[in-house]
């Protein structure tokens, strides 16, 4: 039988794609069904739960509910409606300066993928349990994990607060995995050995939010991907609030900033040539 033979790269490997789209995640019949990961989304999954819907079409694999009630409760332990929070603020302003809702939260969403805190942290965060997981079960120690990744990347992400020294999500969250039974996973226990590590070692750093959500990311078997995706949405639920409110008060009035507390550090005033055209 012959075998059709895909290009690398290039317009060979383009025209061989021309005129028509595979897919495996899903499609649409328009007037007759939908269809979801293989399954009819009104027949077989009307009833599924958004978040299990979510994951679902993430990873293509079923949670249980105290895994979904978990996933759930990742994102509403970190909504806070509070404008001063760095990608709330983009909403704020957006409702501020009157723009539209889709773009504040977008833009919001967009620079939620920041590097100390967001999702380039937990996208690092999760990386570095999953690997050393794999690498004290070859035989290797806590500190050669550590210091490795300190090579690699220079710091451990999830570890240390700018503001606050302790972190008041913590608690709550180990709280409801306790209930759940989900408390003691091995990246979950190496989240909070690492912490101790670090302290133990001089190093006042303790477990921020990014590094416990991303340890039960990965207990619940979700690569660094799948947790990116999954994470995307996660704030959202503090961004309406702030717009809104915002765009109830009069336009341009979040944090103003007066002429006067402008300090400009540039050139000194001085005389232009004349211009001798």
């Amino acid at each position: 039988m012959n075998q059709r033979v895909t290009p690398n790269r290039g317009p060979a490997l383009l025209d061989s794609v021309a005129g028509r789209l595979t897919t495996a995640v899903g499609a649409a019949f328009p007037g007759e069904r939908a269809v979801f990961r293989g399954h009819d989304i009104h027949q077989e999954l009307g009833d599924m739960d958004w978040m299990e819907l979510y994951v679902f079409g993430i990873t293509g694999r079923r949670f249980s509910p105290e895994q979904i009630r978990m996933l759930h409760a990742l994102w509403t332990i970190t909504s806070y409606p509070d404008a001063r929070i760095w990608n709330n603020r983009v909403a704020a302003l957006a409702g501020s300066s009157r723009s539209t809702g889709a773009l504040a939260i977008g833009a919001s969403v967009a620079v939620s993928e920041a590097y100390i805190y967001g999702r380039q942290n937990e996208f690092q965060a999760i990386s570095f349990f999953i690997e050393t997981v794999k690498k004290r079960a070859a035989g290797a120690t806590l500190d050669q994990c550590i210091a490795d990744e300190i090579r690699l990347h220079g710091r451990i992400a999830g570890y240390g607060r700018p503001l606050a020294n302790a972190d008041e999500r913590i608690e709550p969250t180990m709280q409801l995995a306790r209930e759940l039974g989900l408390a003691d996973g091995p990246h979950v226990k190496l989240a909070f050995e690492l912490e101790q590590h670090l302290l133990a070692s001089g190093k006042n750093l303790r477990m921020n939010y990014g590094a416990l959500v991303t340890a039960f990311g990965a207990d619940l078997g979700l690569s660094p991907r799948e947790f990116y995706f999954y994470a995307i949405p996660g704030f959202v639920a503090g961004m309406q609030p702030v717009y809104a409110e915002s765009a109830d008060k009069p336009e341009g009035t979040l944090f103003p900033t007066a002429c006067t507390q402008i300090v400009y550090q540039g050139p000194a005033q001085r005389e232009w040539p004349a211009n001798k055209s």
